[in-house]
């Protein structure tokens, strides 16, 4: 895997960065039962670009715009290039605090220890998340879910060397069609995986689809930062610095430039809680982390 930020520069950056994670659970009642219809003037153009509905027009690609067909193609181009620095390009991206995000995502999902069940982990290639599971929860089997090879190549590797091969099970397949019978697994998680999905409204019914009922989805993505000055301090970083150090350290900044356009794009907290309830989940709400640098999203299937 590619080499980490020195512990000392992500402990100073995370000081800064961590400035009182405040909880907002405002959509707590917005549930399969809601009004799903309502959007903001700001999800409509968010819908609009990311095309949600499954429609065949355009989309787009970080701030670009093309042909929504050709979206995948270009975003396993991205992660063919970052798979062997995933870790560093998380770094990159959070100044390591997704360490501390993914811990909290994992020990949610995690369950009780002896428990035998099964977990979906979707666009979770590298193994980073269904690890941090399978380990909290030794009666749990992982089913890690990514339709780029390359990622799951590293993940198969990763998991040898953490004797969780016959644990956590890696699958190469599209989150919008999902290679699994209805009412699968007891659990479904995404990390930093959503957004990149050309069609997020079928990957959420298709997610709806798998889980048992009963059953939890949890998503963390990245948010907008909702702390004065903070917020334009974060952009500053995020549009200069990150494309900068990930040319000089990964020898390519594009996939990085497309990474930070493709948070900014993606819909607002508010207007992604609707969609999970779109979906058919109950309960859905979210709560924001880091100063709304991530949202952690949650979804039941009742």
């Amino acid at each position: 895997m590619g080499e980490a930020f020195p512990d000392d520069w992500i402990a100073s950056l995370a000081r800064t960065v961590v400035v009182g994670a405040r909880r907002d659970r405002d959509l707590a009642a917005v549930g399969a039962g809601g009004d799903a219809s309502i959007w903001s003037a700001a999800a409509e153009r968010n819908m609009a670009n990311t095309d949600p509905g499954g429609g065949e027009g355009d989309t787009h690609f970080g701030f670009a715009t093309l042909p929504l067909a050709d979206k995948q193609g270009r975003v396993d181009d991205v992660f063919h290039k970052v798979a062997r620095r995933y870790d560093l390009m998380n770094d990159l991206m959070s100044g390591g605090l997704h360490r501390a995000w993914k811990d909290v995502l994992a020990a949610r999902a995690a369950g009780p220890r002896r428990a035998a069940r099964r977990h979906l982990d979707l666009a979770g290639g590298t193994g980073d998340v269904a690890f941090r599971i399978a380990e909290a929860a030794p009666g749990t089997h992982v089913t890690v879910l990514d339709i780029n090879a390359d990622m799951l190549a590293v993940g198969r590797e990763r998991a040898g060397k953490r004797g969780l091969a016959d644990r956590v099970t890696f699958v190469e397949g599209n989150a919008e069609d999902l290679p699994f019978e209805a009412a699968s697994f007891d659990g479904a998680t995404i990390a930093f995986g959503i957004r990149n999905v050309p069609r997020i409204a079928r990957a959420l019914s298709e997610t709806h689809r798998v889980l048992r009922r009963g059953a939890r989805f949890q998503c963390l993505e990245f948010s907008s930062v909702d702390v004065p000055g903070l917020d334009r301090l974060y952009d500053a970083f995020s549009f200069s610095a990150i494309p900068a150090i990930g040319k000089a350290v990964a020898g390519d900044g594009e996939p990085y430039r497309y990474l930070v356009e493709s948070i900014r794009k993606f819909p607002q907290p508010e207007d992604f809680a609707r969609m999970v309830a779109a979906a058919g989940f109950s309960r859905a709400s979210f709560e924001r982390l880091s100063g709304g640098i991530v949202a952690l999203h949650s979804g039941w299937k009742l």
